[in-house]
């Protein structure tokens, strides 16, 4: 690799993350608000580094005897792009000479995030396991992503139900972790969530500019697999899902409901909601995790 392809700092740090290898634990919370950091490192034992360049904050400590990372991605699946790849890279390249180490290491990546309810029985401040991620964004059909059968039925299911019309890119469904889904979801709600490329026409917001297809909404609310629907809307879940797939990383992500797209209605006390659910995820974590890293299927 050139160091066009790998780009580092001047103390060799990865480009965006500002990391060192060493500095992010082989389990990482992932959340989109730079100012959640604090909030779910908060709940850690101690911290042992805190770096931030732009959006991505990094702060890496203990609980319970576990060595944690919690890290903020900024929004969009375009960061997710940066920051799984230079994850990754700390771990399975060697920055010295550019070149892939021989044994990889998998990691744990799970994303706490917020999003959108889709019907109205799922009410604010649910937590929502995303056993499936649908990437609205187009994002993974920039890499070579080999779905399971299942996954392409579900996928060839899904783009037949939307009918892009060219419109929108290729979806992809691709499915979680299933050993991180059993250690963490339970008593949550779980389906599949749809990723966006944008929170206003990407979502079929309207404010002063209509998005060019009406009815987005209608659509993702009709469509069934299986026992699956789509059951809420953000902007990260599928892109984390394919990359991690094929980085070799297990992933998984959990999103509180702060709004209600059949009804309307929005969660007030959102920053409590948070710290509560980062807790319980954190709790299943520590207590349920017997090795560091999960293996991936």
């Amino acid at each position: 690799m050139n160091e066009s392809e790998l780009i580092l700092n001047a103390d060799g740090s990865i480009y965006h993350l500002n990391l060192l290898p060493g500095d992010a634990a082989e389990t990482v919370i992932n959340v989109g608000d730079p100012g959640r950091v604090e909030l779910v490192s908060s709940l850690f034992d101690s911290i042992t580094l805190v770096k931030q360049k732009r959006e991505f904050v990094t702060h890496t400590g203990m609980l319970k005897g576990k060595r944690l990372t919690v890290m903020s991605t900024g929004i969009g699946t375009d960061n997710i792009d940066i920051v799984y790849n230079e994850l990754d890279a700390l771990f399975n390249i060697d920055l010295a000479t550019r070149k892939p180490r021989m044994k990889p290491v998998p990691l744990n990546l799970i994303r706490l995030g917020t999003s959108g309810a889709l019907h109205e029985d799922i009410r604010p401040g649910a937590h929502v396991f995303s056993r499936y991620g649908a990437g609205l964004d187009g994002l993974i059909n920039y890499y070579p992503f080999r779905p399971s059968s299942a996954e392409t039925e579900a996928t060839t299911a899904f783009n037949d139900h939307l009918d892009s019309c060219g419109v929108y890119p290729r979806v992809h469904i691709i499915r979680c972790n299933p050993v991180l889904e059993n250690m963490i979801a339970e008593g949550m709600i779980s389906g599949i969530t749809a990723s966006c490329q944008g929170f206003y026409g990407p979502q079929g917001r309207t404010l002063r500019l209509v998005p060019a297809r009406t009815g987005l909404i209608e659509k993702l609310q009709s469509f069934r697999f299986g026992e699956c629907r789509i059951v809420n809307l953000e902007m990260e879940t599928g892109a984390m899902y394919g990359l991690a797939r094929m980085l070799g990383h297990a992933c998984c992500s959990v999103n509180l409901v702060v709004a209600n797209r059949a009804t309307g209605a929005i969660l007030r006390q959102a920053e409590d909601a948070m710290r509560e659910m980062a807790g319980l995820v954190l709790d299943r974590i520590v207590t349920r995790l017997d090795k560091d890293p999960v293996t991936t299927p």
